[in-house]
């Protein structure tokens, strides 16, 4: 018999690839639920304000010099 694909919303059950405990129940693969607490806790980094000024394009050639061949 064939292996079939579980269905969506079920958990899986597998090694965390990040910390090696065994028998990790989740829905994706991936680091398990303490793993991912702890890189929220230590690699989240804080929100800034960022504030872009108004763009002004840039003129890089005089209007008409393209026409200019000498």
């Amino acid at each position: 018999m064939t292996d079939l694909p579980t269905p969506p919303g079920t958990a899986e059950t597998f090694t965390c690839p990040r910390c090696a405990r065994s028998a990790v129940a989740e829905r994706f693969y991936g680091p398990c639920g303490a793993c991912r607490a702890e890189l929220v806790a230590t690699q989240r980094g804080e929100a800034k304000d960022v504030t872009a000024g108004r763009f002004e394009p840039r003129m890089h050639v005089t209007p008409g010099a393209v026409a200019l061949k000498e």
